[in-house]
């Protein structure tokens, strides 16, 4: 018999589209060309992906994959922008083999900022890999499924992820289990460091943020609460000069229990952010791909 999983147990998330700025006003006919040509680019890159993706061998598929996901944000308008602290043995990456990348969680863009810059199997929760299109490319792109509404998968997810690290995949979690809105922030949940541990795999803390042209900060590409993925999508295609920013931070060793293990990843990223995370929630699901 399989067991419910309590909702308290579930990642949630304070935050609302009332965090968000008002909708630009799109109403001139410039502004409207541009969101149009944005979607079209948006379609043609997604077909694209799909498309040539499963005739390709693994490596290739790779690396067509992070050509797409780099298409992808120059399609919706979105710069990206990586520092990198450098490796102690070799040149700054986002990620190694046999490494647990983690990070906080604001957008959908995430994901793509991510896939953009690394070969990176992305843990996702189980309905991605049932959505039309990006579905298969999840599966392709070798991301990992959670199932949050079973509590006994759990411990089947953290295996796999820990088979994972093992084989020497780069893996990328984000530990708040749910979007916020970048002026707010989440507790790091703990079951996938517990992976890191088993697997003594390195953890990569990755600071995401999102900034206007001017440089000032940007909730724009938020995804959170009530919205659906086409309404926060239109926010950002009608937003201009928009930057994604990627703090790539030292590995951390994985020593210690995974509460102190996530409280590390955690402190790191707040420091990068400026933003204060969530109380420590005690050990449950780890994240899901988005809210």
């Amino acid at each position: 018999m399989e067991h419910p999983v309590p909702r308290g147990w579930l990642p949630a998330s304070p935050c609302t589209p009332g965090c968000l700025p008002a909708s630009l006003d799109d109403a001139g006919v410039l502004a409207r060309l541009r969101v149009t040509a944005r979607l079209a680019a948006v379609v043609v890159v997604l077909l694209s992906a799909v498309a040539v993706a499963p005739v390709l061998a693994a490596p290739v598929r790779a690396r067509w994959l992070r050509l797409c996901s780099r298409a992808m944000l120059w399609s919706v308008g979105v710069r990206l922008r990586v520092t990198a602290s450098p490796w102690p043995d070799g040149p700054a990456a986002v990620g190694l083999p046999g490494m647990l990348v983690v990070a906080n969680h604001v957008s959908w863009i995430d994901v793509l900022a991510l896939s953009a810059v690394a070969p990176v199997r992305l843990l996702a929760k189980r309905e991605v890999g049932e959505w039309p299109l990006v579905g298969g490319l999840a599966r392709r792109a070798g991301a990992l499924f959670v199932d949050r509404a079973r509590l006994r998968a759990l411990r089947g997810t953290i295996a796999a992820l820990t088979d994972a690290l093992r084989s020497g995949d780069c893996v990328g979690v984000f530990p708040e289990g749910t979007t916020w809105c970048g002026a707010a922030a989440g507790p790091f949940r703990r079951a996938a460091f517990q992976a890191a541990i088993d697997a003594g795999a390195p953890v990569r803390p990755v600071a995401v943020a999102f900034r206007h042209a001017d440089g000032s900060p940007a909730q724009t590409a938020a995804f959170v609460g009530a919205q659906t993925l086409l309404d926060s999508m239109l926010r950002v295609l009608r937003t201009p000069g928009l930057t994604c920013e990627l703090t790539v931070l030292p590995p951390l060793a994985p020593t210690g229990d995974r509460r102190d293990l996530a409280r590390r990843a955690q402190e790191a990223i707040a420091r990068t952010t400026g933003v204060r995370h969530g109380a420590d929630p005690g050990p449950v699901l780890p994240s899901p791909l988005a809210a």
